[in-house]
């Protein structure tokens, strides 16, 4: 068990060494998300000067290195670019969600490449955070529509060993107030929990509605992280 919990000190990296793997390039002990999937990036626990030159090498000149929740600082010459402060919950629910969470499923629909400008549009009027046009490959991601349009979403990230990422959670404007969020987490948290995985999220500590769904629907702060990106020298 201490294993498994251990994956989430860097879900990043564990998640490109394993399940995503083929969404990974690689060089040396840096690794990233292929473009277009992730930005995130992943180094070992204490990198030295030659891993730190190798991700400056396989992301490019200038470019953005999102650490993600990584504690590693590069040398000087990477500029910082922004740092949020935020929290890792995890499902706090026993082996199998309760008829509630499957109840929650009814009015969801599975999104697919097709999606994908939608997807998109939506992202760009609600801002939950990275999401380009190849994230959905990652995992399963849900939707609702109002009479054809997308009007809510959520879906699966990052995959350590045991564990499944919950991300993505977003509500147009217009369609707010009416449980869409807590619908989609909810069967989300079914579909992980029945393939034998534990769900888990990451939210901006300044998100405190958000905090407060997560709650409600089951999940316990596990940590405080920091998301940290620096440009390449």
């Amino acid at each position: 068990m201490a294993e498994r919990v251990a994956a989430l000190d860097d879900p990043v990296g564990a998640s490109l060494r394993g399940h995503h793997a083929h969404l990974a390039r690689r060089l040396g002990r840096a690794a990233a998300y292929l473009p277009g999937v992730a930005t995130f990036c992943a180094v070992t626990a204490d990198p030295g000067p030659a891993e730190w030159a190798g991700l400056a090498r396989l992301l490019g000149r200038g470019e953005v290195a999102d650490l993600f929740s990584s504690a590693a600082t590069p040398p000087a010459g990477w500029e910082p670019v922004f740092a949020l402060e935020g929290r890792q919950m995890v499902w706090s629910g026993g082996s199998r969600p309760g008829p509630a969470y499957d109840k929650a499923a009814v009015g969801v629909v599975e999104l697919g490449a097709d999606s994908v400008p939608e997807m998109l549009d939506l992202v760009e009027r609600t801002r939950p955070g990275p999401f380009w046009p190849r994230t959905h490959e990652l995992g399963t991601y849900l939707g609702v529509r109002d009479h054809g349009t997308l009007v809510a979403m959520a879906g699966e990230r990052l995959r350590p060993p045991g564990w499944t990422e919950i991300s993505a959670v977003c509500t147009a404007p217009e369609a707010r107030a009416q449980g869409h969020a807590a619908r989609l987490v909810s069967a989300l948290t079914a579909r992980i929990a029945a393939r034998g995985d534990r769900p888990f999220l990451h939210v901006s500590e300044a998100n405190t509605s958000a905090i407060a769904l997560y709650e409600r629907l089951g999940f316990r702060t596990h940590r405080p992280v920091t998301f940290r990106g620096f440009r390449t020298p």
